[in-house]
């Protein structure tokens, strides 16, 4: 059930994958709320990207080891390894909390039903309060900062961590207990994208510090090992998340989902992380000193963001994830109209988990050698085509070729799963690998948070058309028009790709970074 183009990870969806429509599911179902990350059709994911820690002024004389430290110095065959990346406490505490993010889909379809069904929303509304739930992921350099300037307990990571569980377990206690209105629906749930959106930042900031200085391969290796992690947390919770809002009710399953962010609180003892003395903390902290770091931290920014060789591709970026998309629209079609159930949507949801995850491999083994520019033109134009076939599924000329609703939406929401996912990839390397040395964490967030940006904006505008179209609760009338519209549109960036970096995927690309 894909709508819209290809693009990135969602922001209320947890699971890993190309940029979907932004539906009602959720990356981040603690992130975003209606919508998802998850892609096509509302019970695919949309996705939105992490980000990462600021840069830090450390005082004279003093050094504080990082992560990246702490893994150098250990022995490299006294773990196991998966896609290529050693399984050390602290890679297990970012896949752990990648998982976490996976396994809140769980709460994905209880959010799209509860929108629809207790709240009465139409389909524009319900992309407006996703697009709303969304915006803590636009802010993500802001999290990183806070995280390297304000250490609590003595901790930079471990701290905002167990936080950060705390803060995700009670958007989804007041979800399960006292939200009744779509004001504090959205509110909710974005205290709940919050949570994701901050934890994401830290546990990012050890995988770019790894993927600085790597190859695109090797930097994708650990790419793909945070959204496998993510994927796999996606398929443990896919089908009980349609079977038990049949059973139970959408409020039981956010009950449920509020135990699952204490699980990055847990691990957050796993970070190999030392602790800051209490004076040290408090020279970081020092009046003048803090204000002076933190405008040597913007201008750093910016003066890095303005290089034509990082802010053209990052405009690429936006303007790929700011097409329209029609997975709102979609998700009432396939409710309303051709009657789809939670339960059968969970089956669907599993199945696109391990597309998601297949896709992550497919990018693993076989693309992340192949050049930037070709890897988006394919995706692209392939990713427009299959989105076209929403069409057949909503005039239903599919049944005239003798296959049911049931399994077309099954087969294409598969198969533009895993394209999306390996198509979106790319952009989470591409971003590590445009971060200069010294600024890789701050600069990572930053633009995640454009990519995001632009996700919201192709929600917005496809919120908008929707609308325009005449598409309702009830009335589809103009909903093929509207999938045509959204996904021709995805295939406007492509005139632009001459603003992505050229290069093979075995390139070092060290310029790009050091310039």
């Amino acid at each position: 059930m894909a709508s819209g183009g290809t693009a990135g990870r969602d922001p209320y969806d947890e699971e890993a994958g190309g940029r979907r429509p932004l539906e009602l599911d959720g990356r981040d179902a603690a992130a975003a709320a209606s919508s998802s990350d998850h892609r096509p059709g509302n019970a695919m994911p949309r996705y939105q990207v992490g980000s990462t820690k600021g840069n830090t002024r450390y005082p004279e004389g003093s050094q504080i080891p990082s992560t990246d430290d702490v893994r150098k110095n250990k022995p490299g065959s006294r773990y196991y390894t998966a896609f290529g990346v050693d399984l050390s406490p602290d890679n297990m505490a970012v896949a752990i909390v990648y998982f976490v993010q996976g396994v809140l889909g769980l709460a994905r379809l209880a959010v799209s039903f509860y929108l629809k069904d207790d709240l009465h929303l139409d389909p524009a509304e319900t992309a407006v309060v996703s697009g709303f739930s969304s915006l803590p992921w636009l802010i993500k350099p802001l999290y990183g900062f806070i995280s390297d300037s304000i250490p609590l307990f003595g901790y930079r990571r471990r701290s905002y961590l167990f936080l950060s569980g705390l803060l995700g377990a009670l958007s989804w206690t007041l979800m399960a207990t006292v939200v009744s209105s779509k004001y504090t629906a959205a509110s909710s749930i974005l205290l709940g994208s919050l949570s994701v959106a901050f934890s994401d930042v830290v546990v990012d900031s050890m995988v770019v510090e790894r993927a600085r200085g790597e190859s695109q391969s090797t930097s994708g290796s650990l790419q793909s090992l945070c959204w496998g992690s993510s994927a796999f947390g996606g398929i443990v919770s896919a089908y009980f998340s349609g079977s038990l809002v049949d059973t139970y009710g959408v409020r039981f399953v956010f009950g449920v989902t509020a135990f699952l962010p204490l699980m990055t609180s847990a691990v957050a003892v796993l970070v190999n992380e030392h602790r800051i003395p209490s004076g040290e903390c408090s020279i970081l902290l020092s009046g003048s000193g803090f204000v002076e770091s933190s405008k040597q931290h913007v201008r750093q920014l910016w003066t890095s963001v303005k290089q034509p060789n990082i802010f053209l591709p990052t405009l690429f970026i936006f303007l790929w994830q700011a097409t329209p998309q029609s997975d709102s629209a979609m998700f009432f079609f396939i409710t309303n109209k051709l009657g789809f159930t939670p339960e059968f949507l969970g089956r669907v949801k599993l199945v696109t988990s391990i597309a998601s995850l297949l896709g992550v491999g497919i990018y693993n083994y076989f693309l992340k050698e192949i050049p930037l520019r070709k890897i988006f033109l394919v995706t692209t134009i392939i990713g427009s085509a299959l989105g076209m076939t929403q069409v057949l599924l909503v005039t239903g000329l599919n049944r005239q070729f003798g296959i049911s609703d049931e399994w077309f939406s099954i087969g294409d929401s598969l198969i533009i799963t895993v394209l999306g996912q390996a198509s979106f990839m790319p952009v989470l390397v591409l971003a590590a690998k445009l971060c200069p040395p010294g600024m890789e964490a701050t600069l990572f967030a930053t633009l995640m948070s454009i990519s995001n940006a632009g996700s919201v904006t192709g929600g917005l505008v496809g919120a908008g058309l929707t609308r325009v179209f005449g598409v309702t609760r009830d009335t589809f009338g103009n909903l093929p028009l509207l999938i045509v519209v959204c996904n021709l549109s995805s295939l406007l960036p492509l005139p632009l790709l001459g603003l992505l970096p050229e290069e093979s995927g075995d390139t070092d690309n060290g310029e790009t970074k050091h310039n």
